[in-house]
């Protein structure tokens, strides 16, 4: 399920919060976010500086390409870096695949104001409302209860199932897998 991409590159407001392309201040603070302990909790590694700046130029790209990815998020009035928001294609080949996911990282000090859950309920406003996706996953490790608990205050539904991803090693704690879902149905329900 690939989208077709829009013209100009898609940056939008919440009450709080800016989601945006990528600039060039944001690869200090997103790297050392990204070699957080507690950040990174339910991945499998911490990432190197050179990973975490060739993944910020790898959704700079997708933005520019089709208009929507992984955002940098901002405070607004006050322009302060808290992480990515945003949609993406998944490149592993998941049980829902093709599909478009929603996803978040934000920095340690930022958790706890609803952040996550205001951004991505703008991402998702997004997807449903100007992409016209006609459904939307999120997926963490099973014992990430943070980010399952933003899955629900989404309105996500979680699938039965757990399914292994296949770009973690075998053996690992964070290999197990939880899936949920939204459908456009189910999105323009809750809004009416």
């Amino acid at each position: 399920m690939k989208p077709a991409a829009v013209g100009q590159p898609i940056e939008f407001d919440t009450e709080r919060l800016r989601l945006r392309q990528w600039q060039p201040s944001d690869l200090e603070p997103f790297a050392a976010l990204n070699n957080d302990p507690r950040v990174m909790e339910f991945f499998h590694s911490r990432m190197e500086r050179k990973a975490s700046d060739a993944a910020v130029a790898h959704w700079q790209s997708q933005i520019e390409t089709r208009g929507w990815g992984l955002w940098a998020t901002e405070v607004r009035g006050t322009g302060e870096f808290i992480g990515f928001v945003g949609l993406q294609v998944p490149a592993a080949q998941l049980p829902c695949s093709p599909c478009v996911e929603v996803g978040w990282r934000l920095g340690h000090s930022h958790w706890g104001k609803g952040y996550a859950s205001e951004a991505a309920r703008g991402a998702l406003r997004v997807g449903f409302e100007q992409l016209q996706l006609q459904e939307i996953v999120s997926f963490t490790a099973v014992h990430n209860l943070r980010s399952r608990r933003v899955m629900e205050r989404l309105g996500m539904r979680e699938d039965r199932a757990t399914f292994q991803h296949p770009t973690i090693p075998e053996g690992s704690p964070v290999r197990e897998h939880c899936l949920y879902r939204l459908t456009l149905a189910q999105w323009s329900n809750e809004r009416q």
